[in-house]
């Protein structure tokens, strides 16, 4: 499986496990954040979550040329798998493109000092629009530059502009977040709840985020029973059994 899932305490830890291709992110490793955001929404064990990828070179080089996702936005967190759970970023090496877009979507970010940010979809070509985002967390500018230029943005340089919490020696970047996730195993649920809650509603949201969080359920009705069962019954002339589910 291309993405893990384990508890540590009342931690738990994603990780993305693509080492030979970089962490590339293809349609397996969506599907499995999405599974694994999921669960950890579903699980009232777990009272924070922790995002990282296996090796040391990339935590992903983003989406996978060869083999892309077909919606990426649904392993993106609190826009896929909408959370009212904290969730924390632990990234090393290589960050570039979609792989930016799910740390952006964390509540807190913990970098290697080799971490490389990068965003060159406007010198390859596509966008899915999620970036937009960036504007709303960092300054404009800077934003700007990041999403424009296509160039590196260094561990340091995200820390100054509030792109992340800390920046620790390679390596350890999970141990570092996990010091953060024991604040929050202590801290009073509904209380971390409602700020987060509350946060999400206050940053803006672009177009592209907007649309993501319409379509999901949208995706659900027309995946259905219900909508299987509909469309059945308006073949055969009858009247549906619609269960709700």
């Amino acid at each position: 499986m291309p993405v893990h899932y384990e508890m540590n305490q009342n931690t738990a830890i994603i990780t993305i496990d693509r080492v030979a291709n970089l962490n590339a992110l293809d349609e397996a490793v969506i599907q499995g954040l999405r599974a694994a955001l999921i669960r950890y929404r579903d699980d009232p064990e777990a009272r924070c979550a922790i995002l990282c990828a296996a090796g040391e070179k990339a935590f992903s080089v983003g989406a996978d040329i060869k083999n892309g996702p077909k919606e990426m936005w649904q392993g993106v967190p609190s826009v896929g798998v909408v959370l009212d759970k904290p969730i924390i970023a632990a990234v090393q090496g290589y960050c570039v493109g979609g792989a930016y877009i799910l740390v952006q979507m964390c509540d807190l970010v913990v970098a290697a000092e080799n971490t490389r940010f990068r965003y060159p979809e406007a010198q390859v070509g596509f966008t899915g629009g999620l970036i937009a985002g960036c504007a709303a967390r960092i300054p404009h500018k800077i934003a700007m530059e990041f999403m424009l230029l296509g160039q590196d943005l260094s561990a340091n340089r995200a820390y100054e502009v509030g792109m992340v919490n800390r920046v620790v020696p390679t390596g350890e970047q999970l141990s570092a977040a996990l010091d953060y996730a024991r604040i929050l195993e202590r801290s009073a649920p509904l209380v971390v709840q409602t700020i987060k809650n509350f946060v999400g509603q206050t940053v803006p949201k672009g177009p592209a985020e907007l649309a993501a969080l319409a379509r999901d359920p949208l995706l659900k009705v027309r995946d259905s029973e219900d909508g299987a069962e509909g469309r059945a019954a308006f073949k055969a002339k009858r009247s549906p059994n619609f269960t709700g589910q």
